[in-house]
């Protein structure tokens, strides 16, 4: 969705109006006034599917997102299921990765605009509330490259499994994608 200067304006205008008089409706004031401030337009499309917007794409970053957030999700809910045995073995099959298995989020210094994504997707949109409170700032370099590889494993996986968590072993080859080429074997536990 691209809106103009003046529009965005209009609209804030409207937002403030709507909350100053305590106009209640469909569309939420406070929600529109936070997506043109974190130029999230796009999540008007995705808040209020049923406005017959014209079709446009998601930007790239949101897709990379929502990918990553679905892919963890589906990690942490299988993790949960699995015996302490299965746990156990995991911890020391994806060393480093294994001990704590959850989504930590983006690099906030150098992946903010993703960190913002989820965050936006989270707290204001209401998907993937199975990661609501969450601060989503890794403080860990390179965050967004070590998920890209993890999906590029767990996306073949995840056609095969039919609505089935995860095996202990498929966590396990999906964790240690997490660690770059070039520190493998070596011993390192660079997650970049």
């Amino acid at each position: 969705m691209k809106l103009t200067d003046g529009e965005k304006l209009i609209l804030l205008m409207l937002s403030e109006i709507y909350e100053k008089l305590g106009v209640y409706g469909e569309t939420d004031p406070k929600f529109v006034r936070s997506t043109i401030l974190n130029d999230m337009l796009w999540g008007l499309t995705w808040k209020y599917s049923g406005i017959p917007f014209e079709k446009t794409e998601n930007p790239a970053a949101v897709s990379d997102v929502v990918s990553i957030l679905d892919m963890w999700r589906l990690i942490e809910q299988s993790y949960a299921k699995l015996p302490p045995a299965d746990k156990k073995r995991i911890e020391t099959d994806a060393v480093p990765f294994g001990k704590n298995v959850s989504f930590l989020g983006f690099d906030g210094n150098n992946e903010s605009e993703y960190m913002a994504i989820a965050r936006f997707l989270v707290e204001d949109i209401g998907t993937f509330e199975y990661f609501k409170g969450r601060d989503f700032n890794s403080h860990v370099p390179s965050s967004l490259a070590s998920y890209k590889r993890m999906y590029a494993v767990f996306e073949p996986m995840r056609r095969t499994l039919d609505n089935r968590d995860l095996s202990a072993s498929q966590i396990i080859e999906v964790l240690n994608a997490k660690l770059h080429p070039e520190h493998r074997g070596s011993g390192t536990s660079a997650g970049g």
